[in-house]
């Protein structure tokens, strides 16, 4: 069982039944997903950057990552449907939770002038959207063989109503917020 999972199981939730009153341990707020996505524009003009791009979400995740496609058409970005533009991947169960630890305790320490990340990143409906300029704060991604840095959006969908869960739920697992500034 990965670390994380036995935290949230042990510490988070009875700390959620608490604070939020539950009285069924169903309606304690989990993360179900964890999905991960590079958009990559310049695709377009070098189908290279793809493959490279590919293979390092790949190695962040440790699953493999999907090319997306364009869903239509436009024409100020020189965009056709079906034109290749990105890579994503979904992470679930085990993975996520590993991936999730990762990022928490490896990835996020090792970003420059960091002093947590945004707590307004929410969308109202109890998940939570987190973008990185570098790809190249992973352990994983050697930084000799990268062409360019790409930018990452990481999306942690939870189960909970509202935005308050969810930012307890992940203040509880470690998600390093910012202070509201005075």
């Amino acid at each position: 069982m990965p670390r994380l999972k036995k935290f949230y199981l042990d510490e988070v939730t009875p700390r959620l039944v608490k604070e939020f009153n539950y009285k069924n341990p169903m309606q304690v707020p989990k993360i179900i997903k964890v999905t991960l996505n590079m958009g990559l524009g310049d695709a377009i003009k070098e189908s290279k950057i793809l493959d490279s791009s590919q293979t390092e979400l790949s190695a962040m995740a440790g699953q493999l990552a999907v090319i997306t496609k364009a869903r239509r058409s436009i024409a100020a970005f020189k965009l056709r449907e079906g034109n290749s533009i990105g890579v994503m991947v979904t992470l679930r169960r085990e993975r996520m939770y590993y991936f999730l630890d990762k990022l928490l305790n490896i990835v996020l320490p090792r970003v420059r002038d960091f002093r947590g990340v945004s707590p307004k990143a929410f969308d109202g409906r109890g998940n939570y959207t987190l973008g990185l300029k570098e790809h190249i704060i992973f352990p994983e991604v050697n930084y000799d063989k990268i062409d360019r840095i790409k930018g990452l959006n990481i999306t942690i969908v939870t189960s909970a109503k509202t935005d308050e869960e969810a930012r307890f739920l992940l203040t509880a697992l470690g998600m390093p917020f910012r202070k509201a500034q005075s």
